[in-house]
């Protein structure tokens, strides 16, 4: 099973819908990785750079709603293949919490406080997941917090077998 985490990219905003994540003209591409230049190409966020602000990134950290829009795979590749393997945020669209599930991928839903306390942390934040015990920590320097989350056993199953592809190999 990979490790979930890394340095946490803020985009501070609800509503964050799947045309802001992979643009739709982009949809016709052969294959995963032909997305990743296009990762939230048209997010418009003040002080936002997508050029300059996703590389080295392996967490979001988001507000409400996030995924909304059209239902597609491509928008959760888009993270995949730009090595972001968690997204959290206060709420998902149904769709798009679904297939990072199965895609082997992280959606953590955590409280407004809970995000505000993360983003209080300042720019630098590094975020570890232990899926054994559903708890993320945040941390920047001397400064970390804790929280735990919830899943259900199967999307669980689905995430530690790294995607519904491999958890069903593995079960049939």
């Amino acid at each position: 099973m990979k490790d979930f985490g890394g340095k946490a990219l803020f985009l501070d905003r609800s509503d964050i819908n799947t045309d802001e994540i992979i643009p739709a003209k982009y949809l016709t591409e052969n294959t995963k990785m032909a997305l990743q230049p296009f990762i939230l190409e048209d997010l418009k966020l003040g002080g936002f750079n997508p050029r300059t602000d996703i590389q080295g990134k392996g967490a979001i950290i988001t507000r409400a709603n996030f995924g909304c829009g059209s239902s597609r795979e491509h928008a959760v590749w888009v993270f995949e293949v730009n090595d972001i393997n968690i997204v959290i945020a206060e709420s998902f669209a149904r769709i798009f919490r679904q297939n990072m599930y199965n895609c082997g991928m992280l959606a953590v839903e955590l409280l407004p406080s809970e995000i505000d306390a993360i983003t209080a942390l300042g720019n630098e934040v590094e975020i570890a997941v232990d899926l054994a015990t559903c708890t993320i920590s945040a941390k920047n320097g001397a400064k970390e917090l804790s929280f735990t989350f919830s899943i259900n056993e199967f999307d669980k199953e689905l995430v530690e077998n790294g995607g519904w592809l491999t958890y069903a190999d593995n079960k049939y």
